[in-house]
């Protein structure tokens, strides 16, 4: 089934399905690419790990698969010949907060002769766009990219957040894919859309000379719904997360009445 917006569904942004949704783009980005790419170029899906701690988000790598187990046994049956004084106070029981794992994909495109990184594509998160720890590692990430030769392309389909920086005038978008040409820099190719656009298709960055695909986001957008059977997820008589402004609110509410979904 497809997606009832011409565009970018802003229920998507919700983040009960956000990480889902995010995945599948990923996924489907690669797999419409590898067979335009090869031989010459293979596309790699790679993946950071953040570890949340109440509000707190660290960028915390690829975690090490071996953890050290404690010395003491606990079945250890040698019985202890310690008193033990009963205390006085009773205690209370809280909470603490627990580290969660949370793992964040994105795509390199690799030169299969040399192994050296050609393109990043990556999808922003939340974490990337709302202050904090999380936006920070982004950032230093980005800037490594874009103080190197490798080209970077920048989805951004979230509303919520702060967009990511760009020298010069201000432009105001719900919506931008930014494409940065290694070559090109300081200057970058930029493709605001709003709610009510088609997400706009562009170009995919590779070496010199070599033919670029082009990259149809909408498409791909629209098999991510239908694919993840996420028609069966959104309940579209709710106001989406985040809410839209009142403009657009009117505008997709006409939408969906139209298409007896409210």
């Amino acid at each position: 089934m497809l997606s009832p917006f011409p565009g970018m569904n802003p229920y998507l942004e919700d983040p009960d399905l956000w990480a889902e949704v995010h995945h599948w783009l990923i996924t489907l980005i690669a797999n419409n690419l590898v067979p335009q790419l090869r031989p010459k170029y293979r596309v790699a899906i790679e993946k950071r790990v953040y570890q949340t701690v109440g509000e707190e988000i660290v960028l915390v790598g690829i975690p090490d698969v071996s953890v050290g187990r404690s010395k003491t046994d606990s079945n250890d049956k040698t019985a202890s010949t310690v008193a033990v004084a009963s205390p006085e106070a009773k205690p209370v029981t809280v909470t603490i907060p627990m580290p969660e794992e949370e793992r964040e994909g994105y795509l390199e495109v690799r030169e299969v002769e040399t192994g050296a990184v050609v393109t990043t594509i990556e999808i922003l998160s939340p974490k990337n766009k709302c202050a904090g720890d999380g936006r920070k590692a982004y950032e230093t990430k980005r800037q490594k990219v874009l103080s190197s030769e490798t080209h970077l392309v920048e989805i951004d389909l979230l509303r919520g957040g702060k967009p990511m920086p760009i020298v010069g005038r201000f432009i105001n978008s719900s919506y931008r894919i930014l494409v940065s040409r290694s070559n090109y820099r300081p200057k970058a190719e930029l493709y605001p859309f709003e709610l009510t656009e088609p997400i706009p298709s562009f170009p995919l960055p590779l070496r010199q000379g070599d033919t670029e695909p082009l990259l149809s986001l909408q498409t791909l957008i629209q098999e991510v719904y239908d694919r993840a059977g996420l028609d069966m997820a959104i309940d579209y008589t709710r106001k989406p997360i985040p809410e839209l402004s009142e403009a657009d609110e009117t505008w997709a509410d006409n939408l969906l009445r139209q298409q007896g979904l409210r």
